[in-house]
């Protein structure tokens, strides 16, 4: 035999922990209830200017930084990027785009091979590639802090479409 309790109001004597029933499954949490695993806030860039290097060195890639404050120290920040880039050599030989996440001047995650191209069978040859980069980070502060992406290569790399997209997770 199983009980059943049907409420459509759960209240304290100060207000701040209601918790209300619509009746139809859905729960709002007062005031003194955590906003925990919800989104704070989202922020988002989109950029079409070229970025172009032959660097084997990082650079700043153009449109791919963005600014974000955290509500609370722990609160998380999950960084969605996603590039259209290019890839390609002169010669026939290996054309690598690498790619890595920095917030502020920590280095968080670097990828060797965000592109890589190695037809090479002497012809210049070039690959187009459309790649993305999902990272979930603990910044633990509340103050405005910068995530960019920087890229070098060993060849020819190229990024067009750019977007990036930060949103605070609540803990």
């Amino acid at each position: 035999m199983t009980s059943k309790l049907k409420v459509n109001l759960i209240n304290d004597a100060g207000d701040n922990n209601i918790i209300t029933s619509n009746g139809s499954g859905s729960v709002t949490l007062g005031a003194a209830f955590p906003a925990v695993g919800k989104i704070g806030q989202v922020v988002n860039a989109v950029d079409t200017t070229e970025y172009a290097t032959t660097s084997s060195t990082y650079s700043d890639i153009t449109g791919l930084t963005l600014n974000i404050t955290p509500s609370a120290t722990t609160s998380k920040v999950l960084v969605l990027m996603q590039m259209t880039n290019r890839a390609h050599n002169g010669s026939g030989t290996n054309a690598n785009a690498e790619v890595k996440l920095l917030r502020d001047s920590t280095d968080l995650q670097e990828m060797s091979y965000f592109a890589q191209l190695t037809i090479g069978n002497g012809n210049p040859d070039s690959l187009i590639h459309s790649g993305s980069h999902i990272y979930l980070d603990s910044p633990s502060t509340t103050s405005q802090i910068t995530y960019k992406y920087q890229g070098k290569t060993n060849s020819n790399f190229r990024a067009f479409v750019k977007n990036l997209t930060l949103m605070e997770v609540l803990a």
